[in-house]
């Protein structure tokens, strides 16, 4: 045995494993002993398996391996039902309308901004005010339904009579005869106000004939076996059914409120003849009116100071109380957006907040307003800025700094320009003050914008209505000044006669325009091409537009002229290298070829 250990010790200091194991006995594997567990998992007991709702759960080995194998990929959502109607077909005078009711600060604005897919409407958390004053409608979009939806003010049934809340409750009460279905909103998270009673007896009383749902709004942070059924269940003492948990917020139960809606569009639509199909054209008026740039849809923005009678003014353009209107300084605060036929024209209306510094006086819903309108002012074709003819009367100045700040960055923005000066009633009894005004602004205005000649001045009375029919045809015929296009024959035979009844300081020096082009309208922007180092001054170029104005009648509105450089032309450039070219003899050698110039030997 000693020689046998001696020999294995040798083996396994060479490396050499095989000859080890054949000197190592033949044994037996034994069983493998088991280790003890480790203290902490002795301590411990068998955990219970946890409910789903927990979050979280464990699966043995044995479950693993005896679980059959998922599918790659992501598990699919039973589809949802589809509209037996194709609401995209339907003409969008004839689609459901649905108007959102509800106490204040319920979110009635947040679910109209869901419903249409952006943010139009004001949203501010305002406990003690109302943000939405104002009747705010549009097109809403939920899966494949399309419905019309209209934003109101909260209700507040105790209001004092002939106070801004009680105008509000009105004039909801006047646009139900609008509406076919309405959503009852309440905040779940307050439970059922007394306050929520008493518009549910509202409704009842003025809104018999329209189909309520209640929807309990703000109930994201809610779980759905405790708060939530015990606020259903308190939902129902409204009477209108079974509410639906939704959140304007973040879209939480919008499929919910599709399955609820779906079933009461179809059957509205199948009541009206053809399913309200549009038995027309189905082409759009933009498709229609591609060619004419003027005959496409007109986006009129109203603008002004507090108080100067926007609203009123929308109301007169419009022929019905559409927004709130009163004698108290800053009643707007949605940009209201509403559209209208006017001569077989459509006309967009958008009626803005009044017009403030924002020097940090002004916070809250105001700020956010005074936001909105300036969003407005540019997207906007046309731009109406309203003027008050008694505080211009007063001051003895048509136009302050706020106004005409306002005035020239629609000009700069290059927007047609047209001025309402509002409340000339106000005036009738002095003709003398009234003569006075009308010949005073047109000259200020054209003083404190230069750059534009020609803005149309209209004096009306928006509260009597008069004035009405003026406006819109100023309005129309600026916004065809401002789609007006030329052809570039037609402005180089104009350019011929301008720069040659132009006089020049020097001749020598005198730009030399190649041609001139017009490379879009809306508005009117034109490119004179210069040849030459000289350009058009600043003085040419105001010569040139107050010439294209007054030969073209396009007086009134923004016009662009750019200037471009033509570059030399590459042809003169070869040709002076062929000439050099032509003198250059190449004479052979047996090495290389060399090249000479017989003008430099």
């Amino acid at each position: 045995m000693g020689a046998a250990a001696v020999l294995l010790r040798a083996a396994l200091r060479r490396s050499r494993p095989a000859a080890a194991a054949l000197l190592l006995p033949r044994t037996l594997p034994s069983p493998p002993v088991p280790l003890p567990p480790p203290p902490l998992a002795r301590a411990l007991p068998l955990l219970p398996r946890l409910p789903f709702s927990a979050g979280f759960s464990y699966t043995t080995v044995a479950e693993i391996s005896e679980a059959p194998a998922k599918p790659k990929g992501k598990p699919r959502k039973s589809p949802m039902k589809q509209s037996r109607v194709d609401f995209t077909k339907v003409d969008a005078a004839l689609l459901p309308t649905i108007i959102l009711v509800g106490r204040p600060n319920v979110g009635k604005s947040a679910l109209f901004n869901r419903l249409i897919r952006r943010r139009e409407a004001l949203v501010y958390n305002t406990p003690g005010d109302h943000v939405t004053r104002d009747i705010r409608e549009g097109v809403a979009k939920l899966g494949d339904l399309r419905f019309r939806v209209l934003d109101s003010a909260g209700l507040e049934t105790a209001a004092t009579s002939g106070s801004i809340l009680a105008r509000t409750v009105d004039m909801t009460g006047n646009v139900l005869v609008r509406s076919q279905f309405a959503i009852f909103l309440i905040d779940v998270r307050d439970g059922l106000q007394p306050l929520d009673l008493e518009v549910g007896q509202w409704l009842r009383k003025h809104a018999s004939g329209i189909h309520t749902i209640v929807a309990m709004n703000k109930s994201e942070s809610l779980d759905e076996h405790g708060v939530l059924t015990s606020a259903a269940g308190e939902a129902h003492r409204l009477g209108f059914g079974d509410p639906v948990a939704i959140s304007a917020e973040t879209g939480l139960g919008m499929a919910e409120l599709y399955e609820t809606l779906r079933p009461l569009f179809e059957e509205y639509m199948f009541q009206l003849p053809n399913n309200g199909l549009n038995q027309d054209d189905p082409t759009s008026e933009a498709e229609a009116n591609e060619g004419d740039e003027s005959k496409l849809p007109l986006q009129l923005a109203i603008v002004g100071r507090p108080n100067v009678g926007k609203s009123t003014l929308l109301n007169a353009l419009l022929q019905e109380q559409r927004v709130l209107v009163g004698p108290e300084s800053g009643l707007t605060r949605d940009s209201i957006r509403a559209k209208f036929q006017f001569d077989n024209r459509t006309v967009y209306l958008v009626d803005t907040a009044g017009w403030m510094e924002r020097a940090g006086k002004e916070k809250g819903p105001s700020s956010l307003s005074v936001v909105q309108s300036r969003k407005n002012l540019m997207r906007a074709h046309i731009v109406a800025l309203v003027l008050d003819a008694e505080k211009i009367a007063i001051s003895k100045n048509s136009v302050d700094h706020q106004e005409v700040m306002i005035a020239r960055q629609a000009i700069e923005e290059g927007r047609g320009l047209v001025v309402v000066v509002n409340k000339m009633d106000l005036l009738r009894e002095n003709q003398r003050l009234l003569e006075k005004v009308m010949d005073a602004v047109p000259k200020e205005i054209q003083t404190v914008i230069p750059q534009v000649t020609g803005i149309p001045v209209v004096f009306v009375s928006a509260m009597e209505g008069r004035g009405r029919v003026a406006v819109m045809h100023h309005v129309i015929e600026t916004y065809e000044k401002w789609c007006f296009r030329l052809s570039t024959s037609r402005l180089n035979r104009w350019l011929r006669k301008v720069m040659s009844r132009h006089s020049w300081k020097d001749s020598a020096t005198q730009p030399k325009v190649k041609y001139f082009t017009q490379v879009k309208a809306r508005p009117p922007t034109f490119v004179a091409f210069m040849s030459g180092k000289t350009e058009l001054s600043d003085t040419d170029i105001r010569f040139l537009t107050r010439s294209l104005k007054e030969d073209f009648n396009i007086g009134g509105i923004p016009i662009r002229i750019l200037q471009r450089s033509i570059p030399r032309k590459a042809s003169s450039f070869k040709s002076n290298i062929k000439k050099r070219g032509s003198s250059i003899k190449r004479m052979k050698t047996d090495k290389r070829t060399e090249v000479s110039d017989p003008t430099q030997s």
